[in-house]
């Protein structure tokens, strides 16, 4: 008997008392492995969760949990081959194992990146900018983001068994919040695989993330207010989930994302033999073949203007001749089996109810020609495309065959492909082929409130295109309506989706003490040493130098634009000047101000400070005329250390204010500044 997989369950790994149920190779049919989930404490998991793994992570900064992350991406990269050898059961070739395998990976690495980039290195996240809720400026307003204090279920498909879990994963554990993951049996031997490499790794704080294979039956019943559910899979199942009392009446936060009728559409001013047709043909092909056609994202209805519907069809037809189906790592192979006979009989009802409405143009549901396995004991299908000359049908907007199968249908203009796409009731993605910027700005607006991504191809971006079907770390994975009305990934996005965004309401103080960014009207800490002078750890919150004031003279000015080049009137025509209604007379260039105010508040000597890299948020308040006289302001407002390095950034309030007070230019100043001589990075 074969391998019984495990469940990862409070620290360690459990094997269910009784034989479990058989997994079959898509390929020749026999047993794979065996998977039951008999004797797992659910309760327990779920417990072991909120008790150690949260806990664990909450200890950890979003750069730590980054760095974590990053460091697991490139060692399981470093082992990646046996992941590809057994993900060849589950029917898929090197091509296809390369989007699940390395797509997991890479969006790990992404997320590690984002998360550096874009997110303190705290566990507090600042959402958009300060509310003043007084006159006085001594009552304020911030949103943050801190991490729930539950666990984040994650229920995965059967057709990307490594990113499917990846790329819930990821966001979550840099949110702080430890996650169960629930692999789709059919494939969850390589998700088992994978999970196993993780655990031994021994990168992630114990709880933080554990395995359930086998079925996830009485999971929801305890879930929480605190909790999340990100379900992978059918509409009907996601709809059942949906109904839980724990969802509808306890707060469990549920997101869906089902399969759904995605559309490819081919502009009406693309014409046969162009690049931009070939792009669609391509793309269509490529859609129904990768994964056996077993995407979510994949192409099932491809819209063509009415005239060119037989040339794309028998374009398609001639490219979908040169795919040869059969076992991976087979001679020539370009397109494996699906999932499971069982899989493969859903996909031939689902084309069967095609056909009331809609014809084969190619391929033959009864008949296929393998290479390197037996099509009597391995989930092979021919690549099937029909055509739907039915305005008033029905099925093709209904009707998913989860396979490789799509259906070419014509429309006649952009409003009709609108209403068209639509439809669909609701859909993943559409892709739109077009080199007319004005048809894709009208097809795009139409298309947007029923699609969660819409990718527009043309020859300009195809190089550098990642596919109608390829979701990606930084933008969103969902859709309204059929699609599941979920949304995953979106870079940052799909963090904060983990945490709890809460109104923070306070004097600034306050709000400086709980955001760790310093807040205008909190203390100022002056006098003794220049800011400049301390290193990373000896700067605190509040730390400011006032520099000036400083005289600018007309002179100053005169030079400025003639040394800059920068002759606007304003600088340097006293009558146009004088006309305009917002100087009433020369007025200082406002890069000449903020030059000026640098000259009053850095310290020249070498020191902890190594860099300026960059300026945020400048604005420009009050003009400044000839013999105004500016001071400046500079008060330490965020201090973040890299975990990776001998420095950290710090960000600086700047005010320039005139001699009246008036604040004439707002500004952070970014810098980077050194760790104290032999710190640890």
């Amino acid at each position: 008997m074969s391998t019984l997989l495990q469940s990862y369950v409070q620290g360690r790994w459990h094997t269910a008392p009784d034989e479990g149920a058989p997994l079959l190779s898509a390929v020749d049919g026999h047993e794979v492995a065996r998977i039951s989930s008999t004797g797992v404490d659910v309760a327990g998991m779920i417990d072991h969760a909120r008790a150690v793994g949260g806990p664990a992570l909450a200890k950890l900064t979003f750069h730590e949990r980054a760095a974590v992350l990053k460091t697991l991406a490139l060692t399981l990269m470093a082992g990646k081959d046996e992941f590809y050898a057994l993900s060849a059961e589950t029917g898929a070739t090197e091509r296809d194992s390369g989007v699940d395998i390395d797509g997991g990976f890479g969006t790990l690495l992404s997320y590690a990146s984002k998360a550096r980039r874009e997110l303190p290195n705290d566990t507090v996240h600042l959402d958009g900018g300060l509310e003043q809720l007084g006159k006085k400026g001594t009552f304020l307003g911030q949103h943050i983001y801190t991490s729930r204090r539950g666990v984040a279920v994650q229920i995965n498909a059967f057709n990307f068994p490594v990113w499917g879990f990846l790329e819930k994963l990821a966001p979550a554990f840099i949110a702080g919040v430890p996650s169960i993951v629930k692999p789709a049996s059919q494939s969850a031997y390589l998700t088992e695989l994978v999970f196993r490499r993780i655990v031994e790794s021994g990168l992630l704080p114990e709880g933080s993330v554990q395995l359930l294979c086998g079925s996830a039956r009485g999971v929801l019943d305890h879930l929480g207010g605190q909790d999340s559910v990100a379900f992978t899979g059918s509409a009907d199942t996601a709809a059942l989930l949906r109904a839980h009392p724990n969802v509808v009446g306890a707060g469990v936060h549920f997101t869906a994302e089902a399969d759904s009728l995605n559309a490819s559409i081919l502009g009406t001013d693309v014409t046969t033999g162009s690049e931009e047709f070939d792009l669609f043909v391509k793309q269509l092909v490529t859609e129904m073949t990768v994964k056996a056609g077993q995407k979510c994202t994949a192409i099932r209805r491809a819209f063509v203007p009415e005239h060119l519907v037989d040339d794309v069809v028998a374009a398609t037809s001639a490219r979908l001749d040169r795919v040869v189906v059969g076992a991976p790592g087979a001679e020539g192979v370009t397109m494996g089996a699906l999932a499971s006979l069982e899989q493969r009989d859903e996909v031939l009802r689902s084309v069967r109810a095609l056909t009331k409405s809609a014809r084969i143009v190619h391929g033959d549901p009864d008949t296929v020609e393998v290479v390197g396995a037996d099509a009597t004991t391995g989930a092979f299908l021919s690549p099937i495309l029909l055509r739907c000359d039915d305005r008033d049908a029905t099925e093709p907007h209904e009707v998913e065959a989860f396979g490789p199968v799509s259906t070419v249908i014509g429309y006649r203009d952009n409003a009709d492909v609108i209403e068209l796409a639509a439809r669909g009731q609701g859909s993943l993605v559409a892709s739109l082929v077009t080199a007319d910027t004005a048809i894709a700005r009208e097809i795009v607006l139409g298309l947007a409130p029923y699609h969660g991504r819409v990718l527009v191809l043309n020859r300009e971006d195809a190089r550098e295109s990642t596919g109608h079907g390829s979701p990606l770390p930084v933008l969103v994975h969902g859709g309204p309506g059929r699609a599941g009305g979920g949304e995953e990934l979106g870079g940052i996005r799909g963090i904060l989706h983990h945490m709890q965004r809460t109104a923070i309401q306070g004097t600034p103080n306050v709000l400086t003490a709980v955001g760790r960014r310093w807040v205008p009207g909190a203390d100022r800490i002056e006098g003794g040493v220049h800011p400049f002078r301390k290193n990373l750890a000896e700067l605190a919150l509040g730390d400011t130098i006032v520099g000036g004031p400083r005289q600018v003279t007309l002179a100053d000015i005169d030079h400025f634009a003639e040394f800059t080049g920068d002759t606007f009137y304003a600088h340097t025509d006293p009558e146009a000047a004088a006309a305009n209604p917002l100087f009433g007379g020369i007025v200082a260039h406002g890069y000449l101000v903020v030059s000026l105010a640098a000259g009053l508040f850095v310290d020249p000597a070498p020191g902890p400070v190594l860099a300026n890299f960059g300026v945020d948020n400048l604005r420009f308040l009050t003009p400044v005329k000839a013999d105004d006289s500016l001071t400046v302001t500079l008060t330490a407002k965020q201090i973040t250390p890299r975990t990776s390095a001998d420095y950290g950034e710090v960000r600086w309030d700047a005010v320039v204010a005139n001699q009246n007070g008036d604040a004439v230019a707002t500004y952070d100043v970014l810098t980077l500044v050194a760790k104290p001589n032999g710190e640890d990075k």
